[in-house]
């Protein structure tokens, strides 16, 4: 009876063991993957460094949502080099979504704090504080979902823009795949929809409507005629003059 009862307690000290072992090869397992996906991640943006992106993420998404409703729809969007962007709408853009472009590795700490104060002073959301570099890795790779873990992941993605690339092209590849209106992309597309002319003809105030567009594209493209977009519009271009650009 000794021995049976000493055999039974010797495998129910045993197991704890084997669980513990089960759980770190899952935990190392995840952990694998999780370094792959990142690489991953790391790997499409070190092309980018020298190749420009096709279809982002988030233009994938917006093509679908046109074809479900008409399948022949299309995007617009027209790569064009940074030299042929207006410098008026590369300050317009820094003005109005990110006017310490220049002087943060990614996250401006100074913006994020305004904006949580502004929210709570409203009782909602109606700042994010996301800079450009922000914006662009959410374009890039992710969804439109809110949560924690895409937000971790949109600082990794965030991360990995400001180490491998300098300001100049996280700012051409942001003009480039920003949206402008119901399946109009890019600077280019956005020039040509709205005023008729090349991106690199824009005149300040044309460069400033269009950075005043960006929180809600296909809204203004709807209600072009928006008093708010025309205020929101001469705001920005009182301070485009002071707005540093790459």
């Amino acid at each position: 009876m000794a021995r049976v009862l000493g055999l039974a307690r010797s495998r129910r000290d045993r197991r704890p063991r084997w669980l513990l072992r089960g759980f770190a090869l899952l935990l190392g397992l995840l952990l694998l993957l999780g370094l792959l996906w990142q690489g991953w991640y790391f790997m499409q943006v070190l092309w980018w460094v020298k190749f420009d992106p096709g279809q982002t993420s988030f233009m994938q998404r917006r093509l679908e949502e046109m074809q479900s409703k008409n399948p022949r729809a299309v995007l617009r969007q027209q790569w064009v080099p940074y030299e042929r962007i207006s410098s008026h709408l590369k300050r317009a853009v820094v003005a109005a979504e990110d006017d310490r472009f220049l002087d943060h590795e990614g996250f401006d700490w100074t913006g994020i704090q305004r904006a949580l104060e502004k929210n709570l002073r409203r009782g909602k959301p109606v700042a994010g504080g996301s800079t450009i570099s922000q914006q662009l890795a959410k374009n890039l790779f992710l969804s439109g979902e809110r949560s924690y873990l895409r937000k971790a992941q949109e600082a990794v993605i965030t991360a990995m823009l400001e180490l491998l690339m300098d300001k100049r092209r996280i700012l051409e590849i942001y003009l480039n795949v920003a949206e402008w209106g119901e399946g109009v992309f890019g600077a280019e597309a956005a020039a040509r929809h709205h005023y008729g002319i090349s991106a690199a003809a824009l005149a300040p105030e044309q460069a400033a409507r269009l950075a005043a567009m960006l929180p809600r594209p296909r809204y203004f493209d709807r209600h072009r005629d928006s008093a708010f977009l025309s205020e929101q519009a001469g705001r920005i271009q009182a301070r485009m003059h002071a707005s540093q650009i790459p």
